[in-house]
């Protein structure tokens, strides 16, 4: 929400990229144990010291080590951000894109280092910014080919979009501060809609609904806001008609498939109305398998159909998702009585077992 342009926000994704290719994560890690080192072995000294009885000779040695530590461990995150810089500006440039974003973005974030941290947003402080680095930025974009090349208007637009739906749904009360009624853009009247659904004012939502349909009427997104405002308001047989039509005009949206499927739980316990609800999402599954609300849904449908042992399968799987090992492997141990013999769900159980067996050997390392 903090991004102004759809720029700021690919070059945020650039630099996070950066990190990626650059293998910072595993190096990071790498750094702080050896910092972490640096300061045992200098508070060891310090406590050899205070036995010996040199009290600021003591308080010197851990002090002077645990300065060390931390400047080993700053530098080489500064190393790191100046190196994702680089490269997003790279990417960036390869894409034939303007790099300006990114400059903006990281301007952004030099001011928020002057507010106490408690004001300050968490990028800034996994993200350290320094004069110097937005100047190696700055020289970079000016010899950039590609600077101030437009963005396309629709990217433009779907930016607008996607903040007022991020302000509508986190901070509704701040929606009619920033986009007033006079405002009647898309994005503006997309918060409002959102703002009053949040507050449950349905038959407003309705009406700003109506005036964004009429102009979209294919628009997946808002017919599965639409949806879930009928959902709230308990008219289940609606809410499926336009999840319907949701997922009919947008194929590859497992979050709008996987609504579906919940509301179709919701509405009915009939056979036909639970294996469309699977069918849904399966789908999902694919697209999005490392949701672990999908697994729960599917636990929940083939509980309905009688089926238990696939039903503590997706369990499982919802376990090993959210990092409860102990839950997984519960459920992935009844998964392994109650499904036949030598069939693809047994497999799985096994692989299951096998697989939470090793990270729980490895976490114990």
């Amino acid at each position: 929400m903090k991004t102004d342009s759809v720029g700021e926000v690919i070059g945020v994704f650039a630099h996070e990229l950066g990190h990626v290719t650059g293998g910072h994560l595993i190096r990071t890690r790498e750094a702080a144990t050896r910092a972490q080192g640096a300061a045992l072995v200098s508070t060891l000294v310090g406590f050899g010291a205070a036995i010996l009885g040199g009290g600021d000779a003591a308080v010197a040695a851990m002090s002077t080590g645990q300065a060390f530590a931390t400047s080993t461990y700053l530098a080489h995150s500064r190393i790191q951000e100046s190196s994702a810089d680089q490269a997003a500006i790279s990417y960036i440039q390869d894409a034939e894109l303007d790099p300006e974003g990114f400059r903006t973005f990281l301007g952004k974030l030099e001011n928020q280092e002057l507010l106490p941290a408690s004001q300050q947003v968490e990028y800034v402080r996994t993200h350290p910014i320094t004069r110097n680095r937005i100047e190696n930025v700055s020289t970079r974009i000016e010899r950039t080919a590609s600077k101030d090349k437009p963005y396309p208007k629709e990217w433009q637009e779907q930016h607008r979009r996607m903040k007022a739906k991020l302000i509508g749904f986190i901070n509704p009360d701040r929606v009619y501060n920033v986009y007033p009624e006079a405002d009647t853009s898309m994005a503006a009247r997309y918060a409002r809609v959102i703002a009053a659904y949040k507050k449950n004012n349905f038959s407003r939502a309705h009406d700003i609904m109506d005036t964004m349909l009429s102009e979209e009427p294919q628009n997946p997104y808002f017919l599965e806001l639409l949806g879930q405002i009928y959902r709230d308001e308990g008219k289940l047989d609606l809410a499926v008609e336009n999840f319907e039509k949701a997922v009919k005009f947008s194929e590859d949206s497992a979050m709008i498939k996987m609504a579906l499927a919940h509301v179709l739980l919701e509405s009915s316990k009939d056979e036909a109305a639970t294996r469309e609800a699977i069918k849904y999402l399966k789908e999902a599954v694919v697209l999005e398998p490392r949701t672990s609300f999908l697994y729960r849904l599917l636990a929940t449908a083939y509980g309905r159909l009688g089926q238990d042992g696939q039903a503590q399968l997706y369990l499982a799987e919802e376990g090993v998702i959210r990092g409860d090992l102990d839950y997984a492997r519960r459920q992935a141990e009844i998964a392994a009585k109650e499904v036949e013999p030598n069939s693809p769900e047994k497999i799985r159980a096994e692989d299951l077992l096998l697989y939470i067996k090793q990270e729980q050997a490895r976490e114990m390392n």
